[in-house]
């Protein structure tokens, strides 16, 4: 069978069933079942296609994924960050749109410590933005931190995602979690940046806000008390990935055993609330679990069929340099965020772009740290960013899409300008990862 029918005949069947609704998991088993049928040879492929499946998810690699979530799940469900970004709004003070940066600060903080997008968004807007309009704030100033600090969480580890990426793309899981801390921490600073810049411009988008009196104490207790403690929990994730002592397993047990204990040292942590954060993992993890089954049964047709080597082939016979290859993919992985899930446009590139780059020997962590960046650009990107629909659920009754949209729009420039520097500068990804285990 030829191999652009094939390829044809899959990536428009499973546009097709995404577009009538179907869950994306089922739809990729779908597509996956009818092409092992046609490719594989009838009944041995559906055979054939079973085994793949289980030998899919009977991974070791994928252990950190329901551990990285339930780590983040206990600290949401026991409010552990809600303290934590009280405690930070007492300490930052004195400063051009004090509330816009203590949202980036708190967003940054939770994000490196829940490693859920829609979690940390939801949380900051609930906790933050009726305060912030209250207050005066222009809708800009208020929404847009809080979309694009939610968002980092695609990017600084633990991400659960960073864990799919790595194990669908056969990337240094390891290393693909490290690869996204110098980064985030960059996109966090260019946010504050930003903020502090516009507000000293225009001190009318973000009106100094008068603090109650305080003494020295009262203002860091609560920041010693709820923040320092988490700010050990990242460095137990991620010191014993780049001291060496841990496998990515390792360290996301190490987190979930913390969060219990910070958990239960606070008081807040009961059977009630350890059920409903066991109860969310599972929900998720068998959910990606699914997903990363039908994703890999899915490669491997395509594979099988010569669509993949096809491909390649094509691409090759014009001669592109890796940088003009590389930019391909960006272009192409921005335009899919505008219109689908992370999750899909993981599962329908994954099998073609990865062995495209190796084959232009582009850096594995470079690539993954593109794939993180632009996913995450993609929650933002109208008209159907997943954030933007969580901030529109917590907005005020008057505050309408195009608002929202205007609030992201300086914020996604900024992304789109550090992407463009991962290309430019792929040490950025690359540095820290080259330090583990020395």
């Amino acid at each position: 069978m030829d191999w652009g029918l094939v390829l044809t005949v899959m990536l428009g069947g499973l546009a097709v069933l995404l577009l009538i609704g179907l869950p994306v998991a089922f739809a990729f088993i779908v597509v996956t079942t009818v092409g092992a049928y046609f490719v594989l040879g009838g009944e041995r492929g559906i055979l054939q296609l079973a085994r793949n499946a289980t030998q899919s998810v009977a991974n070791f690699q994928l252990a950190p994924i329901p551990l990285f979530i339930l780590m983040g799940e206990i600290l949401f469900q026991t409010g552990v960050a809600h303290r934590a970004i009280d405690a930070i709004e007492r300490v930052v003070t004195r400063i051009p749109g004090r509330m816009s940066v203590v949202t980036i600060f708190g967003g940054t903080i939770f994000a490196a410590l829940s490693g859920s997008t829609i979690a940390n968004t939801a949380m900051l807007g609930s906790t933050l933005l009726p305060g912030m309009l209250k207050k005066g704030y222009h809708p800009s100033m208020a929404m847009g931190p809080i979309m694009a600090s939610g968002a980092i969480a695609m990017l600084i580890p633990p991400s659960a995602l960073a864990v799919l990426v790595g194990s669908l793309a056969g990337i240094s899981i390891a290393g693909l979690l490290v690869a996204g801390v110098i980064p985030a921490l960059l996109l966090a600073f260019l946010f504050v940046a930003y903020v502090v810049g516009r507000s000293m411009l225009d001190p009318s988008v973000a009106p100094p806000d008068t603090l109650e009196q305080m003494t020295l104490r009262e203002r860091w207790t609560p920041f010693v008390i709820y923040v320092l403690p988490l700010s050990a929990l990242f460095a137990v994730v991620i010191g014993s990935l780049l001291l060496g002592f841990a496998t990515p397993t390792e360290s996301a047990a190490l987190g979930s055993l913390t969060a219990v204990l910070i958990g239960a040292a606070y008081r807040s942590l009961s059977w009630a609330k350890l059920g409903a954060a066991l109860m969310e993992t599972l929900k998720l993890s068998v959910m990606i679990l699914f997903i990363i089954a039908a994703s890999q049964t899915f490669a491997q047709v395509l594979s099988f069929s010569g669509a993949t080597n096809g491909l390649i082939n094509m691409i090759n016979s014009f001669e592109p340099t890796p940088l003009i290859v590389l930019l391909g993919i960006i272009a192409i992985l921005l335009f899919l965020g505008c219109f689908i899930d992370q999750v899909s446009m993981l599962m329908v590139t994954v099998p073609v772009f990865v062995p495209l780059a190796k084959a232009m020997e582009i850096n594995e962590l470079v690539l993954g740290v593109v794939y993180l960046l632009t996913m995450e650009i993609g929650l933002l990107t109208p008209p159907f960013g997943l954030l933007l629909f969580v901030m529109r659920g917590v907005a005020p009754p008057d505050i309408r899409m195009r608002d929202i949209y205007a609030a992201v729009s300086p914020f996604l420039l900024i992304k789109l300008f550090v992407l463009g520097l991962i290309v430019v500068l792929p040490e950025l990804g690359t540095w820290l990862p080259g330090l583990m285990g020395r």
